[in-house]
C-alpha cells in the first residue's frame, strides 16, 4: 500500500518514495552566537565529504566514498567512532543503497555498528531529494534536544544482510550527545555531519 511504500532496511524494500519538503538551519560561529547571547541549539562538530564518480544515480558498490565521508566527518569532529550515539541514516529504501550504508557503518564503526541506533526519517516522509540533507540536520538537532530517536517505520520484514538496530517502528527515548547524519546524493555527492548538543 502507498502508506507502507518506503521501507528502509527491510528485506522487501524496493525503492524510494519521492516527497516534497524543506528544512533550514541558521549557522554561525560558536563564538559569534555566544557573544550575542543567541540560543544555541547544537553544534556542527564535523563535516566530511567525498565525491563518487561511479554513476549519475548510483554509488560505487564498494562504498568507498560513503566510508570516506563518514571517516572525514569523524576526523573533522575530533571524535572516535565510539563517541557517536545515534546515526540519522540516509536510508532511502533502495536495495543497493541501504545495504551499502550498512556496510559503510560496519567499516567505520566495527562490530559496534550492530547495536548503534540507526534510523531513517525517509520511512515517514519519503525522499525530499535536495532538501533531504537539511531536513536530516534539523531532525538530528531535535533528537539531541529532546533525547528522542526517530523510528524507522514500515519495518516488518528484517533483512538479515542489514544487521542494524534500526529503531524499528517506534520512537525511542535515549539521551544522545553526538549524532552522525548521512546524506548521499545523486551525482556522487556524499556528505556526513557530526552534530552535537549545545555546549
Amino acid at each position: 500500500s502507498p502508506d507502507k511504500a518506503s521501507r528502509p532496511f527491510s528485506k522487501d524494500r524496493d525503492g524510494f518514495v519521492m516527497a516534497e519538503g524543506a528544512g533550514a538551519v541558521v549557522m554561525e560561529s560558536l563564538a559569534g552566537a555566544s557573544a550575542r547571547g543567541a540560543e544555541i541549539l547544537g553544534v556542527v562538530r564535523g563535516c566530511g565529504e567525498m565525491a563518487d564518480d561511479y554513476h549519475r544515480t548510483r554509488s560505487r558498490p564498494d562504498g568507498s566514498a560513503i566510508i570516506g565521508a563518514i571517516r572525514n566527518a569523524l576526523s573533522d569532529a575530533g571524535l572516535d567512532p565510539g563517541q557517536i550515539d545515534y546515526v540519522n541514516a540516509h536510508g532511502t529504501s533502495t536495495p543497493e543503497n541501504d545495504k551499502m550504508e550498512c556496510m559503510a557503518l560496519y567499516a567505520v564503526m566495527g562490530a559496534r555498528a550492530r547495536h548503534l541506533p540507526v534510523s531513517s526519517n525517509k520511512s515517514m516522509i519519503g525522499h525530499t531529494l535536495s532538501a533531504a540533507g537539511a531536513i536530516e540536520a534539523v531532525l538530528s538537532l531535535l533528537s539531541l534536544q529532546n533525547g528522542l530517536l526517530l523510528p524507522t517505520i514500515n519495518y516488518d520484514d528484517p533483512d538479515p544482510d542489514i544487521a542494524l538496530d534500526v529503531v524499528p517502528n517506534e520512537a525511542r527515548r535515549t539521551p544522545v550527545k553526538n549524532v552522525l547524519s548521512n546524506s548521499f546524493g545523486f551525482g556522487g555527492q556524499n556528505v556526513s555531519l557530526v552534530v552535537s548538543g549545545a555546549p
